[in-house]
């Protein structure tokens, strides 16, 4: 049996930080998926890279929905990926870039939050969130040179504000808080677009989760990495809600129902809705 490194063998009484990433890269930075050693050489397409996701507000709180396509260049690597993760019980991010990157930054993340939580008694604010994952994003910076990149969009229910928020990123950080809607992945202009018509302020959530799920199949019409419902195979979008009471992930059935709504719509009119003009 391979022996245990030192640190896991000792009892940390203090971590010495609120941080578990600071933490972490103290005693075992090798564990940090953003401190991975460089590659040699860009490997580019032949990762895995997860596309659209969307977000928008909503009464009360927010709307986040993603697609379930990644993609290795032009193959279609997996059609039931998972992109939209909860990050504590009034927020989630979305992920866009290389998938299994993107998927450890997000567990590393949530880890961080109930790091904190559980060491100050409180949890952080919303902003404080949003600079946080900006930090960690900031830390990839190298790997996202070498086309490693991971881009998330975060959003949240706030108290103060009794309302969703949404925040967006660079390779370089951010985090830039976008109002309304949001957009990130290779299908986002157009799904951005679907949005720009369909959106409506203090929307229902069932109204903001329509919309979402229009401006994916939208995405997916035009981007041939945004993957559609899929329904011969039962495979729907990832659709997350937050409002005051907390972040709840529909379930598939009900995924499906808005799905089939959607489709209905579509039958009639292809295109999808459109905006009145006055």
């Amino acid at each position: 049996m391979a022996s245990q490194p030192a640190w896991m063998n000792s009892l940390f009484i203090d971590t010495g930080s609120s941080s578990f990433t600071e933490f972490l890269g103290a005693h075992a930075p090798n564990l940090l998926p953003t401190r991975a050693q460089t590659l040699a050489a860009p490997v580019g397409e032949q990762i895995p890279h997860a596309t659209t996701i969307v977000a928008a507000t909503c009464e009360g709180g927010v709307v986040m929905a993603g697609d379930r396509r990644a993609t290795s260049g032009n193959i279609i690597s997996q059609r039931d990926i998972e992109k939209v993760f909860r990050t504590d019980d009034y927020s989630c991010m979305g992920i866009a870039g290389t998938a299994s990157l993107g998927i450890e930054v997000a567990r590393l993340y949530r880890v961080e939050l109930e790091h904190y939580e559980k060491r100050e008694g409180r949890s952080l604010s919303t902003e404080g969130k949003a600079h946080r994952l900006a930090t960690m994003i900031r830390e990839n910076l190298a790997m996202a040179m070498q086309g490693l990149a991971v881009v998330p969009l975060f959003a949240a229910y706030d108290p103060a504000r009794d309302g969703g928020r949404i925040f967006s990123y660079d390779v370089g950080g951010g985090p830039y808080e976008q109002f309304g809607y949001h957009s990130i992945g290779s299908g986002s202009i157009f799904a951005r677009g679907s949005l720009k018509k369909l959106y409506r302020e203090n929307s229902s959530a069932q109204d903001a989760v329509l919309a979402c799920l229009h401006a994916l199949y939208d995405a997916a019409d035009d981007d041939s990495a945004t993957g559609g419902p899929d329904v011969t195979r039962r495979i729907w979008p990832v659709v997350s809600v937050i409002t005051a009471d907390g972040f709840r992930r529909l379930p598939d059935d009900e995924v499906a129902e808005f799905v089939e709504s959607m489709l209905e719509t579509r039958m009639a009119a292809p295109e999808g809705p459109t905006a009145p003009l006055r």
